[in-house]
Order: structure tokens, then sequence, then C-alpha cells
């Protein structure tokens, strides 16, 4: 498995883990899902304290504890999001600095660790007090409480912000051949590494094309129709019938973390396998995907 290195010091494996959609009722499942991950060389885990109101980080803490000793592994959650656990709702957005130090002590206690090794804001709008909010990321940093720390958002205005008075290390981002607005992006990074979520455009862009199209996509996405959105996956599909494979490969030209979130053990493995077949892309055959996608860019918070 290859490694994708930060500018602080992390190195992530460039096929990741993302922990969202584990079946957290479903321990053993769960546990399958995250070993066979590790034995892969998948050394990055992500997750927040949103995601079944922290009930997900505290599994996935309690399943890798067990594996602390043979495995040398990353953590990473995200903060801002402030909720009721009890009542298992969103009760507001709060990237504050009081509310960050607290929140990372649940975190912390939740995953059955020290110290967190990428802490990243779940969002954030361009009215938030973000010079609040970075200095509290710095304090953590500077108290060795975190490791690194980044943003996940697709607001222009807030990325640009965090570039130019920040010193975060990753940018989390949807990003595949069909959602390739982070494209405006990623060449003006500056030493941030991109984080790729749904790489897989919800399955669009797996072997599962056809019916996924009909059950997810029947009004389009984007600027996409659905008949649209057809003609350019069987466009995709003539370049590479593993579209899974495609979409590795493009984010590998653009040196992303791929975090791809799995449901299942048969999905974790149906990715590993596409993994395996992804090969390093020409600037022809980059070009070829770029010519049978829409190229977009994000249309709103720019200014």
């Amino acid at each position: 498995m290859r490694t994708l290195n930060t500018k602080d010091g992390l190195s992530l494996s460039e096929l990741s883990l993302g922990c969202m959609n584990l079946p957290i009722d479903d321990k053993a499942e769960s546990e399958k899902i995250i070993e066979t991950a590790l034995d892969a060389g998948i050394n990055y885990f992500d997750t927040a304290d949103l995601y079944q109101f922290g009930e997900n980080e505290r599994l996935v803490g309690e399943i890798l504890e067990k594996y602390r000793s043979r495995y040398d592994f990353l953590i990473g959650t995200k903060v801002g999001n402030q909720f009721d656990a009890k009542n298992r709702e969103k009760t507001a957005w709060n990237p504050s600095a009081s509310y960050i130090k607290e929140a990372v002590k649940d975190s912390l206690r939740r995953l059955g660790v020290s110290e967190l090794d990428l802490y990243q804001l779940h969002g954030g709008t361009i009215e938030d007090n973000k010079d609040e909010t970075i200095q509290a990321f710095e304090d953590l940093k500077q108290e060795g409480t975190i490791r690194s720390y980044g943003i996940s958002s697709i607001r222009m205005n807030v990325i640009d912000y965090y570039k130019k008075h920040s010193a975060i290390a990753t940018l989390m981002m949807q990003f595949n051949p069909i959602d390739n607005r982070p494209l405006e992006v990623t060449d003006g990074l500056s030493g941030i590494r991109p984080l790729a979520r749904g790489p897989v455009m919800k399955g669009l862009l797996s072997d599962k094309a056809s019916s996924v199209l009909e059950k997810k996509f029947d009004e389009g996405v984007l600027d996409y129709s659905k008949d649209e959105l057809e003609e350019t996956v069987d466009a995709l599909a003539a370049i590479n019938r593993d579209l899974t494979a495609l979409s590795y490969a493009f984010l590998r030209k653009n040196g992303a973390v791929i975090v791809n979130g799995v449901s299942s053990l048969r999905q974790l493995e149906d990715n590993l396998a596409s993994y395996g077949r992804t090969e390093d892309l020409t600037d022809d055959g980059y070009n070829s995907i770029l010519e049978a996608v829409k190229i977009l860019k994000y249309g709103e918070h720019r200014i």
C-alpha cells in the first residue's frame, strides 16, 4: 500500500477507511472490516464526533485498540457540529475555541487515545471567527493534544481563508472524476494534502453503476441530468471497465488520499481489489478522463 505524507509528518495510506457508514450495530462485522483494512495496509481511519452522535468514535476506538500492538495506524476525527447524544440530534454549528477544546476531550475519551493524529473542522462558514478557530487548533497542537489539523469543506471562501491564514495540513472534499470541483483548488494547495471522500460517488463509479443510477440519481446530480450521467459513466467505462480503479487512478494523479467509506466487508474487499488494479495514469490517460466528463466549479460561497 502506498503512503502519502502531509507537510507536518503524518504518513497516510493512499487508500484509507472512512468509518461513517460502518455497521456499528454489528460489532463483529465492523471488526472484520477494520481488521481486513489493517491487514491490507490501510493505516488511516477517518471518523467524526457527529457520526452516530459519538457512537462511531467509540466503536472505532474500541476495535482499533485491540490491534495497537500489531499495527501502526492513525486516527482522524472532526469537530464543529454540536449535538445532543441523548436525543440523537445536531443542535448547532459551533467552531468556537471553547467548544473545540471541550469537544476534543470527549473525542479522546470515546476513541480511547491520549492524542489525536488528525483533527479536522467539520465544515465552516465565512461568518465564523476563523482566527479564533485556527488558534484553538494551534493551541491543541502545541499542547500535544493533536498532531495535525485540517478542514473538511466545499466552501471556496472558507478554503481560501484557511489556506492563507492557517497551517492546515489536509483538506477533505468530495472528489472523483464526476464531482471534479476540487480541481480548481488542488493546484494551489501549497503542500496541503487533499483527502478525497466519496471517491466512488455513492456507488456510481463501481460495478453497480447501472442500479445505482436508477436508485440514487434519477434526477441527476450537480450539472448532470440522469441521461448525461449515464452517457458519462459509459464513456468512463470505455476507458476502464473497473470504474473504481479509474477513479482511484484519477485521484492518485491529483495526489489525494482516497478516503473510501464502506458499510460491509464485501464492499471493502471489492475496493481493495480495485485498488490492486489501479495503475498510474499517463498524461494522455488522465486527459481522456477529463474529456469524458464535465469540468465543474463550486457555484456558491465564493466571496
